[in-house]
């Protein structure tokens, strides 16, 4: 007879209904130079049309741009060290509840469908995408897909991406 724990689904149902559902409020931050250049040194990104306003101009953009990740970059506030658990998220940051004891990234999706350039206004919108438990060589684990939607002060989207989530 096989123990009723071994059983029970990895996924809540209260979790279950939360696909298709926003996970958080939407964050709105206005894109600085400084910061969106220091962003692309660090990742290493020394395109002309982040750092010179003529070399952006004459590529076409309305002022300088910016490296197309920096969008996800952008809105996250900075936490202290102490608020990080041992898998990397931040303690009370997540309200998808599973009967799990790590989450791990699986991998990200991105569709750049707009510039995006200093001074935009640009807000992102989590919502869960998918919610899906599956059954791997060391046992069963949930996928989850995190889609966020970047859009601009012209309420025109301009990025998004998925992210996907490997709960064990």
């Amino acid at each position: 007879m096989k123990n009723a724990a071994m059983t029970e689904s990895l996924i809540p149902p209260e979790t279950m209904n939360l696909v298709g559902q926003r996970l958080a409020e939407p964050v709105t931050v206005r894109i600085d130079a400084r910061e969106a250049q220091r962003y692309a040194c660090a990742v290493g990104d020394l395109n002309p049309v982040y750092f010179d306003e003529e070399a952006a101009l004459s590529a076409g953009y309305r002022t300088l741009a910016v490296p197309p990740t920096f969008v996800s970059h952008a809105p996250v506030a900075p936490r202290p060290m102490e608020e990080l658990r041992p898998d990397g998220l931040y303690q009370g940051s997540d309200r998808l509840r599973l009967r799990v004891d790590r989450i791990m990234f699986g991998g990200e999706e991105w569709d750049f469908l707009e510039p995006v350039c200093v001074g935009d206004d640009i807000t992102s919108e989590v919502r869960l995408a998918a919610l899906d438990e599956k059954t791997g060589s060391k046992g069963p684990f949930v996928r989850t897909v995190r889609e966020t939607t970047y859009t601009n002060q012209d309420d025109v989207v301009v990025a998004r991406s998925r992210q996907i989530g490997i709960a064990r």
